[in-house]
């Protein structure tokens, strides 16, 4: 693996620091299936993906990225600090600008009107795309900002913090609307659902659990994770969620430990286990008609496999180092995908 000091990462990355991997215990809590199917990879090659484009502004590990809504530029944040965003066809860079110490998310607004960044110490602002200019600061979430989502109608933001939090803020007045204090440890990951009602939150407590987005009301906490979760999705249609696993801690070794889960976002069922990803997994995306999921993590590979069946259909395997996170771009012709290689590459993922 690599070294690093602990001061500088949140607690989610900090499992990279493992030379393996570990497990948890079956939990039969709400939302876990008693008889969990497993899909594997089908024994055929799998098609491998084609490079486009790789990008190397930053001079540290690129932990989170996102696409522009007309799919013309890309942002991405790094350890390096600074939030930087170019252009998704040539690579060149329009802007950099220096957030934090450590920047952990970002994501463009559906409008394209802001970026938001979250980062070290609870550092969240939103910036002008165009210039890379600071608007204003959100304050009041003292750990690290991991997770970042806005409402479909980019009115709110939803931030997820390494305290154990989640607020919701109105970003036009910059205040905060509620904050949901559910989870018993971080949050890594926050995701909207489509019709902008509810929110997904994966935790380091190994859970996710969906809520209002409007109350803070509990409506679902899903547990067959199974170990700490650094990544939960809603598929486009609102129907399923993705989320995904790693071991750290305590937890005693068990086969599907570094599995991917798809799962019923009413019922909490799941519906299927995806174990292809050698490791622990940190980014998922769903392409845009819902039949496809990209995964990838620590083996260095970005693998698509069939949302239903689970068999594997391509993979790429651009990056030196492990990926973070994995984005479609708004037209569903390229994925772009971050790494600890302190790269975006931005690939084809053609049948």
């Amino acid at each position: 693996m690599f070294s690093i000091r602990a001061s500088r990462w949140p607690l989610g990355l900090l499992c990279l620091l493992l030379l393996s991997a570990c497990g948890a215990p079956p939990t039969g809590g709400q939302g876990t299936s008693t008889s969990t199917p497993k899909a594997t990879p089908t024994p055929a090659a799998p098609t491998l993906a084609k490079a486009l484009l790789r990008y190397s502004g930053h001079t540290g590990p690129v932990i989170s990225i996102a696409w522009s809504p007309d799919g013309k530029s890309l942002v991405s944040g790094s350890d390096d600090g600074t939030v930087q965003v170019w252009n998704a066809q040539t690579g060149q860079r329009l802007w950099t600008t220096m957030v934090a110490r450590y920047v952990s998310a970002v994501a463009w607004s559906p409008d394209g009107k802001k970026i938001a960044a979250g980062g070290f110490s609870g550092a969240l602002a939103p910036l002008d795309p165009q210039t890379g200019r600071m608007l204003t600061t959100y304050s009041g979430q003292t750990g690290f900002i991991q997770g970042l989502a806005w409402s479909p109608d980019s009115t709110r933001l939803a931030s997820g913090s390494q305290d154990g939090t989640v607020k919701v803020w109105d970003v036009a007045t910059g205040t905060a609307l509620l904050t949901y204090k559910g989870h018993t440890d971080g949050v890594e990951r926050v995701s909207w659902s489509p019709d902008g009602t509810k929110i997904a939150s994966a935790s380091h407590d190994g859970t996710v659990q969906i809520w209002r987005a409007q109350t803070g009301a509990h409506l679902l906490t899903y547990s067959g994770n199974g170990a700490p979760v650094w990544e939960a999705v809603w598929s486009p249609d609102g129907k399923r969620i993705v989320s995904s696993t790693g071991a750290l801690g305590n937890y005693p070794p068990v086969e599907t430990n570094n599995s991917v889960k798809v799962w019923d976002s009413t019922t909490g069922q799941t519906l299927l286990s995806y174990t292809g990803n050698q490791g622990e997994v940190y980014a998922l995306a769903w392409s845009h008609d819902g039949k496809e999921i990209a995964s990838g993590g620590d083996d260095k590979t970005v693998q698509l496999w069939d949302a239903a069946t689970g068999h594997l259909l391509l993979f790429y395997q651009g990056h030196t180092n492990t990926v973070f996170q994995a984005a479609w771009s708004p037209d569903g012709k390229t994925i772009a995908s971050s790494s600890q290689d302190a790269t975006v590459q931005v690939w084809q993922p053609t049948l």
